[in-house]
């Protein structure tokens, strides 16, 4: 299976891009780098691509297990490298769950099957950097 995308320049350092799901978002470089800051940063937008990937995995096992989860967020936090071409070689990936029952073991397996076995983008991003998965519980 391939994926095709086609991004086109809209003048300035702007971009838009569409994606298979029918929907497209604008990329664009903040002022400091010529653009006008109108759109998403592409690296940037791998960290999203990242805690996507793994929030559907996560949040489909929540509904297959039936667990109670007020809130779920995740928060990804890259170190860029210094020189050309900057990198992300290490990366924090924080799962929040928050709620009033929070099944701590079956959400810790949810991420686990997300981060071991299903979640392609992170697979691609162990390939380039060191990843540091914690999970935290916000019980209410």
């Amino acid at each position: 299976m391939t994926n095709h995308i086609t991004t086109t320049w809209l003048g300035g350092m702007a971009f838009e891009s569409n994606n298979p799901s029918g929907h497209t978002l604008k990329i664009d470089a903040g002022p400091e780098s010529g653009g006008d800051g109108s759109g998403f940063r592409p690296k940037a937008l791998m960290l999203s691509s990242l805690a996507g990937c793994s929030g559907l995995d996560v949040a489909s096992l929540i509904q297959k297990m039936k667990l109670e989860v007020d809130e779920f967020k995740i928060d990804t936090i890259a170190n860029l490298t210094e020189e050309h071409p900057k990198y992300y070689d290490s990366v924090v990936i924080e799962y929040h769950f928050t709620g009033s029952n929070l099944k701590e073991d079956k959400l810790k397996k949810a991420v686990d099957l997300s981060v071991e076995r299903y979640c392609g983008v992170m697979e691609m991003f162990r390939k380039f950097a060191k990843l540091d998965i914690k999970i935290l519980y916000h019980h209410k």
